[in-house]
């Protein structure tokens, strides 16, 4: 089973109908025992840094994040839920974030001609030989919707980039974590493989 974390931060039902559409058994919730005993862990999530990690400590389920990346089980942040796994973000200033991951959260820089928040489908680029990404075609384009992006301290955890403006890094993988900056729930096929291949993963930790 696939627990979904539930901390009001929206774009749960997406992600729960995705993965239904893949035969999987997934549920969304905030029940610490629930999350402990799934197979693997799913944080998804659209809004504010802030506002985010403050839900997550108003339900203490920053705690049980730790517990079940700590013993290994497959854990996968998407969007937000990417970020919120970092150190902190400029979005929010001052508010830490659950450093399970090493990098910073920065807005994109201006740049004539491109919008912020950036929205809608863009290429990635793989690298690094992702556990999400195999069996996916190279050049593969996935959905957006997001006005800061991760800057990782260690590249060797970023499995795939994407241009816009700047250099993103649009998904990293450590170990049993697992982040997409995109919206593999929105982004077709490609994403339904992106789903799959989280889906079929073994604990313990890389």
């Amino acid at each position: 089973m696939i627990a979904i974390i539930d901390y009001n931060a929206g774009n749960l039902k997406s992600v729960e109908k995705a993965l239904l559409h893949l035969g999987q058994e997934c549920e969304i919730t905030r029940d610490f025992h629930t999350i402990e005993a799934a197979d693997k862990v799913i944080l998804p999530g659209v809004g504010a840094f802030g506002d985010a990690m403050g839900q997550l400590k108003k339900y203490e389920l920053d705690k049980v994040i730790h517990e079940v990346t700590e013993a290994g089980k497959p854990f996968l942040g998407i969007c937000l839920g990417l970020q919120l796994l970092f150190e902190g973000s400029d979005e929010s200033q001052g508010v830490e974030g659950l450093h399970i991951l090493d990098g910073k959260i920065v807005r994109i820089p201006d740049q004539p001609g491109l919008k912020i928040p950036h929205i809608g489908w863009n290429s990635l680029t793989l690298q690094n030989d992702g556990r999400l990404f195999a069996g996916i075609a190279k050049d593969p384009y996935v959905y957006f919707v997001h006005s800061y992006y991760l800057k990782a301290d260690d590249e060797q955890i970023v499995k795939a980039t994407t241009n816009y403006s700047t250099t993103i890094h649009a998904s990293v993988e450590q170990g049993n974590v697992f982040a997409c900056q995109f919206h593999p729930e929105k982004s077709g096929t490609v994403g339904l493989s992106i789903l799959n291949n989280f889906a079929k993963l073994q604990g313990g930790k890389a």
